[in-house]
């Protein structure tokens, strides 16, 4: 999957394990765009054809409305959501099963915005 991780979840731990499961992964440092705002990074994933995942689950779900209002497409918002809770957060590893978990049930992605933590 092409991926775009914004400042939120660019974990060096995340990245590597994700670009090691054959993930074609992205963050903002590679794009210029470190410290730029959700709009932005969002704006970047559309034009890149990049599934955004982020932990921001604050901002994201605007934004998809916003799309989806105005009859517009992305390629998908993947949220991570932690609840600051060491033994409920996902690690790196169990964000990648499940979003390998998530490829193998074959859920559409595009324009979806969709809860990372339920594929688990």
């Amino acid at each position: 999957m092409r991926l775009y991780l914004d400042d939120d979840s660019a974990n060096p731990l995340l990245v590597k394990l994700l670009r090691k499961a054959r993930h074609d992964v992205m963050i903002p440092q590679d794009a210029g765009l470190s410290g730029e705002a959700d709009p932005v990074h969002l704006r970047y994933a559309i034009i890149e054809m990049r599934v955004m995942l982020t932990k921001n689950y604050d901002d994201f779900p605007d934004l998809h409305n916003l799309i989806v209002a105005a009859q517009g497409h992305h390629p998908g918002i993947l949220v991570v959501r932690e609840d600051n809770d060491p033994r409920r957060d996902m690690k790196p590893g169990v964000i990648v099963r499940a979003l390998a978990n998530l490829v193998a049930a074959g859920v559409q992605v595009a324009d979806s915005y969709l809860i990372l933590n339920h594929w688990r």
